[in-house]
C-alpha cells in the first residue's frame, strides 16, 4: 500500500507519494505551486524518469546483457518505492531490481530518491543510482515536475504573461519530437536566439516538449513578467532540460532536467550507443540533484 509522506520547514510543505516516489504537493504558505494532475490535460504531477528518458525506437533496444523493452520514461514512476529514511525536512525512497524489472531491463541496480528542503523556499530532489551488478550499468535519469501557470496568488494573470528566463542571452537549437517519440535534428529550430528569455505560448508545445541543451549556469526561471512569481530551477548536474505543456490551454508547464533523452532518429538501437547515456561501473554510484525554488 502506498504512503504519502510530508516534510515541512514552516514555510514550504511538501508531500510525496511512495507510488512512483512522485512529488504530489509543493506549497508555500498554503499556496500550491505544483500541478495537481487534472486528467483533462495530464493526470500526473511530477513523475521520476529511470532507467530511460523519453522513448526507444519501437520500445526496444539491444544491450550487452540482452534485449531492453521499456515504455516511455521507464518504469520507476509506475512502481511502489520503499521509504528508507525520513526526518522533518527530508525523505528518501528506494527501489531495487526485481525479476519483473529484469524482464524489461536486464540489470541490477539500487535507485534512491531523496527530497530535501534545502532553503526557506527551496526543495532539492536527488537521484542516487548504485550499480549492484558485476557488469556496466547503462541508464538515464530525469525529473518531470509540472507547475501551475499562472502561479498561485496572482490575480488576473494569464499563461501568456509568463516566460522562461535565463541568466544571460544565448542561442540554442532544439530538436523536434517525431510522432514515434524519437528526436530528430532534421527539422530543428532555434528555441532561443540571442535572448535571455523565451515567451510562453501554448503553440510552443505543438510538437511536444522543447529540449534545451547546456543552459547557461544550469539554471532557468519560469516567471510572470507582471508579478515576478513562479519557480526557479537549478540543474547543473543535468545536461538537458525539457520544457513541456499539454496540448490545448493546459494551465501548467513542466520543467524536466534530464541526463539523456529519447533515441535520435540518426542513432542505432544499441542502448549503450545512445547519446549521453550514463555508463556506471560495477559497485559505483552516480548522484545528481536539482533544486526548485518558489518565487
Amino acid at each position: 500500500m502506498s504512503q504519502v509522506m510530508t516534510i515541512t520547514n514552516g514555510h514550504v510543505t511538501v508531500t510525496i507519494d511512495s507510488m512512483g516516489a512522485q512529488l504530489t504537493s509543493l506549497a508555500l504558505a498554503g499556496n500550491e505551486y505544483l500541478w495537481q494532475g487534472d486528467p483533462r490535460w495530464w493526470a500526473k504531477r511530477a513523475p521520476i524518469l529511470f532507467p530511460i528518458v523519453g522513448s526507444l525506437r519501437g520500445g526496444h533496444a539491444a544491450s550487452a546483457q540482452g534485449e531492453i523493452s521499456l515504455g516511455r520514461h521507464g518504469f520507476a514512476r509506475d512502481v511502489e518505492h520503499d521509504v528508507v529514511a525520513q526526518d522533518e525536512s527530508s525523505v528518501t525512497f528506494e527501489i531495487r531490481d526485481t525479476p519483473q524489472t529484469r524482464e524489461k531491463f536486464p540489470y541490477a541496480f539500487r535507485l534512491n530518491m531523496t527530497y530535501a528542503l534545502t532553503g526557506e523556499t527551496s526543495l532539492t530532489q536527488t537521484f542516487r543510482v548504485e550499480n549492484t551488478d558485476d557488469v556496466t550499468l547503462p541508464f538515464s535519469v530525469g525529473g518531470h515536475p509540472a507547475f501551475n501557470v499562472p502561479a498561485p496568488g496572482t490575480a488576473n494573470e494569464r499563461f501568456a504573461d509568463y516566460e522562461i528566463a535565463f541568466t544571460e542571452p544565448w542561442t540554442c537549437e532544439a530538436p523536434k519530437i517525431a510522432e514515434c517519440g524519437l528526436l530528430t535534428y532534421d527539422t530543428a529550430a532555434l528555441a532561443v536566439d540571442h535572448s535571455d528569455a523565451m515567451p510562453l505560448t501554448h503553440e510552443l508545445f505543438a510538437d511536444d516538449a522543447v529540449m534545451l541543451t547546456d543552459v547557461p549556469g544550469g539554471t532557468l526561471t519560469l516567471r510572470s513578467r507582471v508579478s515576478g512569481h513562479g519557480v526557479r530551477i537549478d540543474f547543473a548536474d543535468f545536461k538537458y532540460i525539457g520544457i513541456w505543456s499539454a496540448l490545448g490551454d493546459a494551465p501548467f508547464v513542466a520543467l524536466e532536467p534530464w541526463t539523456g533523452h529519447a533515441t535520435l532518429t540518426s542513432e542505432d538501437d544499441v542502448f549503450e550507443h545512445k547519446r549521453d547515456i550514463t555508463l556506471l561501473e560495477p559497485g559505483a554510484v552516480d548522484e545528481r540533484s536539482f533544486t526548485v525554488s518558489l518565487l
